[in-house]
């Protein structure tokens, strides 16, 4: 009888680890159908959120959809030669020696700026002459000379007006009328003013 017994253990060793293989195989197809779930869920979520950007896209016309799919060229500069200028001091013993790059909308549009370049050096001389040294050492003063010189090589091309100047002078000052829309600046070739060196003695 005591054979008996032994042959009752053995059956119980093996159903046990049946059991434990058809625990982790259910486990494991759980655990598949979790992250399948998941992956659905996270996809489904992205293709909404894509649905509904394209409809506000849609909302603000087709020249913002026109503008991101455009993709806008990159700048070219054009740099001036150096120039050293008698500065307004009194005295006039003091001077400005300024290297200048402009900053060219496109490669195109550099040969009808380099069409108007003795004009537009003659301007930006004229600029730094008005100015006295201790406004040109101010980063203040430096900035107000690269937006002056960024107006006058827009003159070549129609812009750099009084008129402008008084219109920038006026939005800089806050105003309690009603808000006016904004006209539409016009496109002048040169977007930027760039500052190689300057050095005041």
């Amino acid at each position: 009888m005591a054979a008996k017994p032994d042959a009752g253990n053995d059956g119980d060793v093996k159903a046990p680890a049946k059991s434990k293989k058809l625990l982790i195989i259910i486990v494991a197809v759980v655990v598949v159908l979790a992250l399948g779930g998941g992956g659905a869920f996270f996809y489904i979520s992205k293709q909404r959120a894509a649905a509904a950007a394209a409809e506000e896209g849609e909302d603000a016309g087709p020249a913002k959809s026109a503008a991101h799919s455009v993709p806008l060229a990159p700048p070219a500069y054009l740099p001036l030669d150096s120039m050293v200028v008698n500065l307004a001091d009194p005295g006039g013993e003091r001077v400005a020696q300024v290297g200048i790059t402009l900053e060219v909308v496109d490669v195109p549009s550099v040969d009808k700026v380099k069409a108007f370049l003795p004009t537009i050096r003659s301007g930006v001389l004229m600029l730094i002459s008005q100015r006295t040294a201790e406004e040109l050492l101010t980063q203040d003063g430096k900035q107000k000379l690269a937006k002056d010189i960024l107006r006058e090589t827009s003159r070549p091309f129609g812009g750099g007006d009084v008129d402008e100047d008084a219109d920038a002078e006026q939005a800089d000052t806050p105003k309690p009328k009603k808000k006016k829309a904004k006209a539409k600046q016009p496109d002048y070739p040169v977007v930027g003013v760039l500052f190689s060196s300057f050095i005041v003695q």
